[in-house]
């Protein structure tokens, strides 16, 4: 699979209890450290025996620093100490806690910029994540720390609504609730304030009562946040904006300071409701799964049941049209099944007895029974809105610069806003009125809200667009760094081929045995290789039974050797007979004859002579060749990195149309492969099926997972997983990256360029208040509208 666990699993964080608190606590996460958890064998026998405990909703696993974060509902972890303990898996406990609060009223950097003033330098905690997004603040903490954090919170005025978390492993999220009414009443008042100025040529009671009217009926929740924000010393938007209409109310500028808040609750409103198109885009896909399923009983009658209760090992029938509520695998009947939410397919694909079925899928024809494998808080779909919600956390590096800039263009505007409002009078006698003007003007303009959201929300868009395609980004800094690949390194087997090879030559040798067969045949089965499973299949058809292998051991990129009957025979490839120089003449010509066809060679042999030759033929893909030329059109090179000997690989890039084929890969050498593209200052980009493409996929900028669905370990630890086996999903997230990465730039350009240009009408005395209020927040939803674009694609 890809690179296991690229980035720390979350750690530990159990509920505390604080009265009238209104930060919502995100669930309750305990971390493990598992000395004997080394690779997916154990993650798979950890995550069957901790799913079965009712209560447990989530599982992260990070292999490479062997840890284990678990997601519950348990009041004590004793359950799960006592499951590890019984798989034989030694745990421990870490102290350390990471908790994720749900904040309900954050929604931009001005609240994210308030909460981290508060919180920063809290004695016991550290990393603070922000997910805006999602409106989660996920952090580390000493277990007695979490307490003064909640009460921090609700010093500055930001506490949650109450939102319980689901139990379909997703979270529920909050949407804008403000109410229309008060702010349309706002606008007519300040309309009206201005129309009475207008009439009478000046201010009069009237008109004074009007503007207060509709500050207070449209900005009162503006000031009581710039309030907040200006006693904790910290320059946000809602603390410039209350300056800046107070300060107008002091020289008598009423209308226009009534007009200027009503402008910026009403950009703020609409901006919140498409920041919510933005936060739910993924959340859809949830809503397509049914709350009921049809379980049968005890006694063989079937009833509907809420699908959350089901267990597993249940068994469902579903009916024509009816949408799937669970994962699971087939048992009885036949179908075509609509993929489309889970894998992006626009086809619908056949399944029979033994196939898997997932949560969200539609039955399009046929009646059939499965037997579910997956809770609904674990079924493939939870765990891809999971991972989407996870990836709209991590920073991008655009957003990084972003917020860097802000954080320094702010401060500095203010700056020179109180420059502007006393040095021209004090210095040059100049007017105090038209410069505390221009300085008010400038306050409004220092708002970074149109430059800090323009990112987030573009990411977000991306990430959601390419999930509703089945193609599953784990962060926005791959779905950036994809628009820089030049170089595409592809496993064979099961990446460019279907993985399902089959046996096309029996050829024995001058000093084969009359069990020959059945000796390659008992090797073969037990190893769960492709081109192992195609020789084991061949054999059974042709044998009667199978031989005891005794000190049977896997020979990484070779084959694998036993002992049968006491003797020592091998199975495996052109490297393997090399190294133990049994490589004859007569057996070079016949190995070059079958690998020039475009066919693996496996052999098997003894300790002293090979015995016979298989030569074994995968299946190209229908869409590797198209996938390769599109790839080639966005001028992406690729090569393929095969165990398969030279002439097979060889034969195989050029009937794709691959630019370079490397046959004879070890793991070691796929990893070197890289290393050497790498130094040569390109991206790569690596895609393969398999834990032997392991340290490749890691080494590489971004790996790329194939046929992802139902797979844990995919979903959870690649950087890129493909949640079908179609290869051309690589070319159309190049394609979205890029696309992505063009948004960005235009809304970078758009907000900054807005600002200076209003920077310039601000001092040659041609802007006024209300007119930079509408471009800066004109330009936040413009910039908002133009990342959704990216849902549509």
């Amino acid at each position: 699979m890809s690179n296991c666990c690229s980035k720390e699993c979350s750690v530990t964080s159990n509920a505390v209890d604080v009265e009238n608190n209104d930060t919502e606590l995100k669930g309750t996460q305990t971390l493990f450290r598992i000395e004997n958890m080394d690779c997916p064998t154990e993650e798979g026998l950890i995550r069957n025996s901790l799913q079965k405990i009712e209560g447990v909703t989530a599982l992260d696993f990070n292999l490479m620093q062997r840890k284990l974060t678990v997601t519950h509902a348990l009041t004590s972890t004793a359950p799960l100490v006592a499951a590890l303990s019984s798989i034989g898996m030694q745990a421990q406990e870490l102290s350390a806690r990471r908790t994720t609060l749900l904040i309900s009223k954050m929604d931009c950097p001005t609240e994210e910029g308030l909460i981290r003033k508060k919180l920063h330098g809290m004695a016991s905690i550290e990393d603070l994540q922000f997910n805006l997004m999602q409106r989660t603040l996920t952090f580390t903490h000493a277990p007695e720390a979490l307490a003064p954090v909640l009460v921090a919170l609700q010093e500055i005025g930001l506490g949650a609504e109450t939102q319980e978390s689901t139990q379909d492993g997703a979270k529920s999220q909050p949407t804008s609730n403000a109410s229309w009414l008060p702010l349309a009443l706002s606008g007519i008042t300040a309309l009206s304030a201005e129309v009475v100025h207008w009439y009478n040529g000046g201010n009069n009671w009237m008109v004074i009562t009007l503007a207060l009217g509709a500050i207070l009926l449209g900005g009162l929740d503006t000031y009581k946040k710039g309030w907040i924000a200006v006693r904790h010393g910290n320059l946000n938007m809602n603390a410039l904006m209350t300056i800046a209409v107070t300060g107008a109310l002091a020289i008598g500028q009423w209308p226009e300071a009534a007009m200027v808040m009503f402008l910026f609750a009403l950009a703020e409103l609409i901006e919140q409701k498409s920041l919510d198109r933005a936060r739910n885009a993924i959340r859809g896909l949830m809503d397509m799964t049914p709350e009921t399923a049809t379980v049968r009983q005890a006694d063989g009658s079937w009833a509907d049941i809420e699908a959350k209760t089901i267990a597993l090992g249940a068994i469902i029938r579903v009916r024509p049209g009816e949408r799937i509520a669970l994962d699971g695998k087939l048992i009885n009947g036949q179908s075509t099944i609509n993929q489309a939410p889970i894998t992006g397919e626009s086809v619908p694909v056949e399944k029979s007895i033994g196939d898997t079925v997932f949560a969200g899928t539609i039955n399009d024809a046929g009646s059939f029974e499965f037997e579910v494998t997956a809770r609904s808080e674990s079924t493939t779909l939870a765990r891809i809105i999971h991972a989407v919600e996870e990836a709209q956390g991590s920073r991008a590096p655009t957003q990084r610069f972003v917020d860097q800039f802000a954080k320094i263009y702010t401060p500095a505007v203010f700056v020179v806003a109180v420059l502007v409002a006393l040095v021209p009078p004090l210095a040059f006698g100049q007017p105090w009125y038209d410069w505390i003007y221009k300085a008010l003007v400038l306050l409004v303009v220092a708002c970074p809200c149109a430059l800090v959201i323009s990112t987030p929300v573009t990411i977000v868009s991306g990430l959601a667009a390419a999930a509703r395609k089945g193609i599953l980004i784990k962060g926005g800094v791959y779905l950036e760094q994809g628009r820089k690949l030049s170089w595409l390194a592809l496993d064979k087997t099961g990446t460019l081929t279907l993985g399902k090879p089959s046996v096309t030559d029996y050829l024995p040798s001058a000093v084969s045995q009359s069990n020959t067969l059945e000796i390659a045949t008992s090797l073969a089965g037990r190893s769960d290789h492709p081109v192992s499973r195609a020789i084991s299949v061949y054999g059974d058809a042709h044998i009667t039974a199978r031989n005891e292998v005794d000190n049977f051991r896997a020979l990484l990129g070779r084959g694998v050797e036993g002992h049968i009957h006491g003797q020592l025979y091998w199975l495996g490839n052109h490297r393997l007979a090399t190294e133990r120089e049994q490589i004859t003449p007569e057996l070079a010509g016949q190995l070059e004859a079958l690998e020039r066809q475009g066919r693996t060679a496996v052999m098997l042999g003894s300790a002293e002579h090979v015995l016979a030759i298989f030569g074994v033929a995968d299946t190209l893909r229908e869409t590797s060749r198209q996938a390769i030329a599109e790839l080639h059109e966005l001028n992406v090179k690729t090569v393929m990195l095969t165990g398969d000997n030279v002439h097979t690989a060889q034969a195989i890039a050029t009937e794709v149309g691959i630019d370079d084929a490397r046959g004879n890969q070890l793991p070691e050498d796929k990893l070197q492969v890289i290393e050497a593209l790498a130094a040569q200052g390109a991206t790569i980009g690596m895609v393969g099926d398999g834990i032997n493409d392991a340290p490749a996929l890691a080494k590489a900028h971004i790996g790329f997972a194939m046929g992802a669905a139902g797979t844990d370990t995919a979903i959870e630890t690649a950087d890129v997983a493909l949640m079908d086996d179609d290869l051309r999903k690589v070319p159309a997230f190049v394609r979205l990256s890029r696309s992505t990465a063009a948004i960005l730039t235009q809304n970078i350009v758009l907000a900054l360029g807005i600002k200076a240009v209003f920077l310039v009408l601000t001092f040659t005395g041609q802007a006024t208040m209300w007119m930079a209020v509408f471009a800066d927040m004109g330009a936040s939803l413009l910039v908002v509208f133009n990342g959704l674009r990216l849902l549509r694609k």
